[in-house]
């Protein structure tokens, strides 16, 4: 396994037992990520490494921030997708792992929004709950299945 893969599996699975348990992702996580990305790629590519780096963080901060903006997201899920574009490095491998992102993301919404629909059938209630999703499983699986595909 790279060391990339490694960062990738940690980042993600300390980002989606935060954003599980608490509803949030630490600073500690997104801002780490962003730093091991950008040394990651700085160690092994020199200043092209760092400048594809640095390219995959904007990206990935850019492809959500217009729904933090709309409210719908918060800003650690923005931090993380920067940070995966840090460890991912280029525009294009960062705008992929966004396009999963959303595509898992729609697919978890409709998940909990079938299941809220079918405990309300069930106790005959209305369908309770926040409207909110917790969006750092969507955006790890993202950037892994990014990795998978460039593999």
């Amino acid at each position: 396994m790279s060391l990339q893969v490694g960062l990738a599996l940690f980042i993600g699975t300390v980002a989606v037992v935060e954003d599980l348990r608490f509803r949030t992702i630490s600073n500690w996580t997104t801002m780490g990520a962003m730093a091991a990305g950008l040394g990651y790629h700085a160690a092994t590519g020199g200043w092209a490494g760092l400048g594809s780096s640095l390219i995959g963080l904007m990206v990935g901060f850019c492809a959500f921030l217009l729904f933090y903006l709309l409210g719908g997201m918060g800003g650690g899920d923005v931090k993380l997708m920067a940070g995966f574009g840090a460890i991912l490095g280029g525009a294009v491998a960062s705008g992929q792992a966004a396009i999963f992102a959303a595509g898992v993301g729609g697919i978890l919404a409709m998940a909990v929004l079938g299941f809220r629909w079918l405990r309300a059938v069930a106790q005959r209630q209305k369908i309770s709950g926040s409207p909110f999703i917790p969006y750092a499983p969507a955006i790890t699986a993202g950037a892994w299945l990014t990795l998978l595909a460039r593999s």
